[in-house]
């Protein structure tokens, strides 16, 4: 394997702050989707990061058709390691893609129009329904704290399933 770069979509930013740590671990430039398209030959082969929206994971389609996807990280708000089931059957992954979910964090000063006035919808609803649950799970409760509080999740930590996969599929010791 000869991964080329990390290639992502950011919306608020969280996404681009993982693919900098990410790049910095491993040594792979990371460009955003726009900047790859510009710099990057058809079929290298790359870690494709973007921000998940309803399980789907932005820009993933337009990068699996322009490169050689070795690895699928979405961001969002759930914990890292929750809802990859969602996440594959939204994207259409098969089994054998290597998909890692990382929870990302809420900013609402960041988000605009449809976006924002959907998360306030189900942040509204969703948290009552939280809140009413008598036993709630720890995720549940991250979730919850991140629909009240906002906050920034993206951490080294929540990276290292991925740095695993990296060094394995690479024969690299990071």
């Amino acid at each position: 394997m000869e991964l080329k770069a990390i290639v992502y979509t950011s919306n608020t930013g969280y996404t681009a702050q993982y693919a900098a740590l990410l790049a910095k671990k491993t040594g792979l430039h990371a460009y955003t989707l726009d900047e790859a398209l510009g710099k990057l030959p058809d079929g290298a082969e790359i870690i494709y990061m973007g921000w998940i929206m309803a399980g789907k994971i932005q820009g993933f389609i337009t990068a699996l058709k322009r490169y050689q996807v070795a690895a699928v990280c979405g961001v969002g708000m759930n914990p890292t390691g929750a809802q990859l089931t969602v996440v594959r059957q939204a994207n259409g992954l098969h089994e054998d893609m290597p998909v890692f979910t990382l929870q990302g964090g809420l900013n609402m000063d960041k988000l605009h129009g449809f976006k924002r006035l959907i998360l306030k919808i189900m942040g509204g609803s969703m948290g009552r329904q939280l809140m009413a649950k008598q036993d709630r799970t720890p995720e549940e409760d991250a979730i919850l704290d991140m629909f009240r509080n906002g906050g920034d999740r993206v951490s080294m930590q929540n990276l290292k399933d991925v740095v695993s996969w990296y060094e394995q599929e690479t024969g690299k010791k990071l």
